[in-house]
């Protein structure tokens, strides 16, 4: 019975995490010589996977684990560069083809924002501060059709 009231009460919500579907795929990009890559999981159970990495010169130099899941206060994405401890970042604005998840406390970055641009392009941006200075990243991945060999 307890099982049946929760899913009720997920449905009642509305879509939640299922809203950020057009982020699942296997995406790739270039940043100067370096290669990145970003894996999404389709969302289930109220959350979706992920994880990237970036190869230069044929050595992985980057890597993060990532997840977007459903918390009683909201939607969060949370972040564990090289596997750090995990940093949350709450979704403040959603639509059909746009994510911002904020930490206002976080030095760098503070805002977090995943855009679709038509069905094969996905935009990443990041920003804060860096030194007392705002800064930002942007990084553009195509969607990929088959796995990297």
């Amino acid at each position: 019975m307890v099982w049946a009231f929760g899913f009720a009460s997920v449905w009642a919500q509305g879509g939640g995490v299922a809203d950020l579907a057009w982020m699942a795929g296997h995406w790739s990009g270039q940043m100067g010589r370096a290669a990145l890559e970003e894996v999404w999981i389709a969302p289930a159970g109220g959350a979706m996977l992920g994880v990237s990495r970036t190869v230069a010169r044929e050595r992985m130099v980057a890597f993060e684990f990532l997840r977007i899941e459903s918390r009683a206060d909201g939607i969060y994405y949370v972040a564990q560069p090289g596997g750090r401890p995990p940093t949350a970042f709450k979704l403040t604005q959603s639509t059909a083809t746009l994510a911002v998840f904020e930490n206002p406390q976080h030095d760098h970055p503070k805002k977090i924002t995943y855009r679709l641009e038509g069905a094969n392009t996905l935009v990443a941006a990041v920003e804060g501060d860096e030194g007392g200075k705002p800064k930002r990243q942007e990084f553009r991945f195509e969607r990929k059709t088959e796995a990297r060999k």
